[in-house]
């Protein structure tokens, strides 16, 4: 297989493991119209911090359970007139280069600093994919050749779906100097091709429409085909006789499409029609309740059907009046939700690390409302106007917007605003004790069962919890070391068939911690790394 070089790859091929765990910190949560410091743990989550990190944070509890994720990544198309420095010489990001490629960062051309940005974050999005799910990525010209060969390494050549092409714009640009851009690709890729079934698109009112009942048959609605076929076969080269009298044979180089006796049985079936005065070329029958209800993707996405640039930043106008927008290229909400109709359940979570105005969760949300659904959704955006522009939009969507809050009715939901906080681990490897030990303790538990953390309201002061007929203990203090020994046995009085038992030092025999199926873990270096 084909693989894309470039200068600082060798330095970013594993940059993902070598990302600090950071631990989210809770702001507000804000419910059906309500801000308050209480978490909602409605499952929908907006994240304010470097993306790279915050990718990483999501980890220990959402590794293999992402079912959909969408990201509209810088294209790098080398204009820096908006805030989101769209050629990658945004000075944060000069300084994080410098500090992993080095010196051979003053060397990059802006193709291969896309590329040392984009591939660390494709790995960390490529673990959190559940194994039935798929990514979408929005880009241009400019860097589509790249990404699908990286992506290509990254998700498996195997797993590549199809490349998109989508309409974004509705007229030519008669000042282009070379030809009018009026169109983005959006590249699919599955975590695992042999797990992951798209969904059937809702088959459209003029689709539904062209089904007709002339006849008034039995059977409902049909629309007719051809009867003739291409590839031709003497024995269903014949005469027909319609009902009107006249004889019809197929045009030529062509053949009917099955034989005589098939063709008897299909009339006998009333599956054939000649027209409503007997006369025309017979065609065959198709059924609207007989069909797929619904039509499969296509890889062409018209303006028409999905919206375009300019319908997406006329909403966003709509929603905030006030400000002035920093987005160019902003994605209509219609082409994210035709995203998760093609590849998401009432009940999958959608990641978009590249968040901007927020459009994928007002997608979400309205996907929610139009079929009853509980998706999720999990947005991630480094620039300052997270706050006041990506939850405030998501804000105005739950609680409706326009005159009095009337011209678009809310449609109500809940989510979490978080801050990208302190490091659980400091450089030299020992715990942060400033990030708490509560933020520790459910660390430690995602870490070992993949699991939700609830406080274990128990006598046992060191308990984590049970699961997987396990008991998980974390036996830690800020101030003072511990030791796993006997007096620290007699203290468990949980049964499970199994202790895992987390603590500074163990001085138990082998024999009686095999007897009591006991596994001693070091702090901090048997902590599982993310």
């Amino acid at each position: 297989m084909p693989t894309l070089n470039w200068i600082g790859k060798d330095k970013v091929i594993n940059h993902h493991m070598d990302v600090p765990y950071k631990i989210l910190e809770h702001q507000y949560g804000f419910d059906n119209g309500e801000q308050s410091s209480t978490e909602t743990n409605s499952g929908n989550k907006i994240i304010h911090g470097d993306n790279l990190e915050a990718l990483k944070s999501l980890l220990p509890e959402y590794e293999g359970r992402i079912k959909c994720i969408y990201i509209d990544p810088p294209y790098n198309t080398g204009n820096e007139g908006w805030v989101y420095n769209d050629n990658v010489n945004d000075p944060k990001f000069k300084k994080w280069l410098g500090n992993v490629v080095g010196k051979e960062a003053e060397d990059l051309s802006r193709h291969d600093k896309w590329l040392c940005m984009i591939y660390p974050r494709l790995k960390i999005l490529q673990k959190l994919l559940s194994t039935d799910g798929a990514i979408f990525i929005s880009i241009d010209d400019n860097e589509q050749a790249n990404l699908k060969l990286i992506c290509d390494e990254i998700f498996g050549q195997g797993n590549f779906v199809n490349n998109i092409i989508w309409q974004k714009k509705f007229s030519p640009q008669n000042d282009s100097k070379y030809f009018s851009d009026n169109h983005d690709f959006i590249l699919c890729y599955t975590k695992s091709k042999h797990n992951w079934n798209r969904n059937l698109l809702k088959r459209t009112e003029n689709q539904t429409n062209r089904y007709k009942n002339p006849d008034n048959d039995p059977r409902g609605v049909w629309t007719s085909s051809d009867f003739t076929v291409k590839t031709y076969s003497k024995e269903y080269d014949f005469e027909i006789k319609t009902p009107s009298g006249n004889i019809i044979k197929p045009t030529e180089g062509r053949c009917w499409m099955t034989s005589n006796d098939n063709l008897q049985k299909l009339l006998a079936d009333n599956r054939i029609w000649f027209g409503i005065r007997g006369t025309n070329v017979p065609r065959i029958k198709k059924f609207l309740s007989e069909v797929n209800q619904g039509n499969v993707p296509v890889t062409i996405w018209l303006y028409q059907e999905v919206g375009h640039n300019q319908s997406a930043r006329q909403e966003l106008k709509q929603i905030f009046k006030e400000i002035q927008f920093p987005f160019d290229t902003p994605k209509p909400k219609e082409l994210i939700e035709r995203i998760l109709s093609i590849t998401t359940d009432k009940k999958s979570i959608i990641l978009d690390s590249f968040a901007g105005s927020g459009t994928t969760a007002h997608a979400v949300l309205n996907l929610n409302k139009q079929d009853g659904g509980h998706r999720k959704f999990i947005l991630v955006e480094m620039e300052d106007y997270a706050e006041n522009i990506t939850a405030e939009r998501i804000k105005r969507v739950i609680n409706g917007y326009g005159i009095d809050k009337k011209a678009f009715e809310g449609i109500g939901g809940k989510f979490d605003y978080y801050e990208l906080g302190k490091p659980l681990f400091l450089e030299n490897d020992m715990l942060n004790e400033e990030v708490g030990l509560k933020k520790v303790r459910e660390y430690v538990w995602f870490s070992e069962t993949r699991k939700p953390y609830n406080v274990v309201n128990t006598e046992e002061e060191h308990l984590l919890g049970l699961a997987n007929s396990s008991a998980y203990y974390f036996f830690y203090y800020k101030d003072k070391l511990t030791t796993l020994d006997d007096s620290f046995l007699r203290t468990i009085k949980t049964k499970a068939e199994q202790y895992i038992i987390y603590a500074d030092n163990c001085i138990l025999d082998n024999v009686l911690m095999q007897k009591y199926h006991i596994t001693y873990k070091k702090i901090p270096r048997d902590i599982t790394r993310f």
